[in-house]
């Protein structure tokens, strides 16, 4: 009996160490342009190496299928005057959903070549900043700042041909002065049924809903915060347990302090990772697909940066500037910025 034990709990080790064992090597960068524009691309859904969407802050929805040689386009008008600035996107079934940030927001649905606008806001606050898909492509959810008291909260159960806004007594109350950033469409994350959303600002907070929206709790992060463009920008998590937030100060892109944390419990908790210690301020963060957490890129304005030890240590490996980025495989990824969209490759 205490052989098998012993054998047991020897494999059990070996397991254990090689799940926490990092890679050793950090990867090159390669980056293939993929189209040149006059406008501003926060916004990407990617499908794989081939595939990408984008919406954009000129109201264009664009396409590929075949790596950049070829685009489709299509510009979306309000009222033959505003074109919408778009920084929300969500494929679900070839539908594409774009949602414009400013009064009025607007959601538009197109679906072979038809464009419908299923949902309408006007507010002097309103500002939307993200949205996102469960995996049934039924259930969605989007996120804005507040216009009163609590967070802006669009949910739709019929696969986005509805949408409704969620009344601020079953949602968590703001501080004034905290709300959302625009800045990749990733500041929220779906695994499951669960979804959480980062904020920033006055307060720099997570809200989590396990249940798919219906009900909320919010938890606290070390992150900076205390004024408008400090807080959390994006979100990632690997499963349901470990996830990754960063951010910093926009006005500040150089500093390092207080921007980057983690947690093992599905956000109830978080701990500051590098502090004062690069990466500096970034827009957007996400695991390497296949990478058991321990991989993760971000990227911004201030170039593209490396940990291969779920965050606690990072590397620069470019100082292109994007805004947001989506994997599709573990070495390929769509990125898109300010006048450009590419693709990239890791090359380890």
């Amino acid at each position: 009996m205490n052989r098998f034990l012993a054998i047991f709990l020897v494999v059990i080790f070996l397991v254990s160490c090689q799940k926490n064992k990092k890679s050793s090597k950090v990867p090159t960068v390669i980056i293939e342009q993929a189209d040149s524009t006059q406008s501003s691309i926060r916004a990407i859904h990617a499908v794989d190496s081939k595939t990408v969407y984008y919406a954009d802050s000129k109201g264009y929805i664009g396409k590929t299928t075949d790596g950049g040689k070829t685009w489709q386009r299509q510009q979306i008008r309000y009222n033959d005057s505003i074109n919408p600035h778009f920084r929300s996107i969500a494929v679900v079934d070839h539908k594409v959903f774009a949602l414009s940030v400013a009064n009025p927001a607007l959601l538009y649905k197109v679906e072979n070549d038809s464009v419908q606008l299923v949902y309408k806001e006007e507010h002097p606050k309103v500002f939307y900043d993200a949205m996102k898909f469960f995996s049934n492509g039924k259930d969605g959810i989007a996120v804005g700042d507040p216009t009163t008291t609590c967070p802006s909260l669009l949910i739709t159960h019929d696969g986005g041909v509805t949408w409704s806004k969620t009344p601020c007594e079953a949602l968590p109350t703001f501080e004034e002065g905290e709300a959302f950033f625009a800045a990749s469409n990733t500041n929220i994350k779906i695994v499951g049924d669960t979804v959480w959303i980062a904020s920033g600002g006055k307060k720099a907070r997570v809200l989590r809903s396990i249940d798919r929206g219906n009900t909320w709790s919010i938890m606290t992060t070390p992150i900076i915060q205390g004024n408008g463009p400090q807080g959390i920008y994006s979100i990632d998590f690997y499963d349901a347990l470990h996830g990754c937030i960063i951010g910093g100060d926009y006005s500040k892109p150089d500093a390092n302090t207080a921007n980057k944390a983690i947690t093992d419990d599905g956000g109830q908790t978080w701990k500051l990772v590098a502090d004062k210690q690069n990466p500096n301020y970034k827009s957007c963060v996400q695991y390497l697909p296949g990478s058991d957490g321990l991989e993760l890129i971000a990227i911004g304005k201030t170039g593209i940066s490396y940990s291969n030890d779920g965050g606690a240590h990072w590397k620069s490996i470019s100082n292109e500037a994007f805004y947001t980025l989506q994997f599709v495989s573990k070495t390929t990824a769509w990125v898109a910025g300010a006048n450009r969209i590419a693709r990239i490759q890791l090359s380890f």
